[in-house]
């Protein structure tokens, strides 16, 4: 199993606006073609105006070949020009993470 950590980080203002189009545009195709969302978050304390959210794959592959079917959906697409024209996005870092043996995520 691998596990992809996605951080995006958002203009301060835009946080509530980018998270209402994400949960309304996004949410439903991405839980479609990914399929395994672990855990959707916000960051509290540290840097502030974070996403942070975790999808587990089962294979290197499998995430291409997901990736690439979303990618490919009009319902993305449409999500794709919405996000852009919301300008929140400052960065987004995209890390892929192996779990040791024994860690109780597999």
């Amino acid at each position: 199993m691998y596990y992809e950590l996605r951080t995006y980080t958002i203009k301060p203002t835009k946080l509530g606006d980018w998270l209402a189009l994400y949960k309304s545009a996004a949410l439903a195709v991405q839980q479609e073609h990914l399929g395994n969302l672990i855990g959707f978050f916000t960051t509290e304390i540290g840097e502030v105006n974070q996403v942070v959210h975790i999808w587990g794959y089962a294979s290197l592959d499998d995430r291409i070949s997901r990736r690439n079917a979303m990618a490919a959906d009009p319902r993305w697409q449409d999500f794709a020009q919405q996000n852009k024209a919301l300008d929140a996005v400052v960065s987004l870092e995209s890390r892929l993470l192996r779990p040791t043996d024994f860690s109780p995520l597999q």
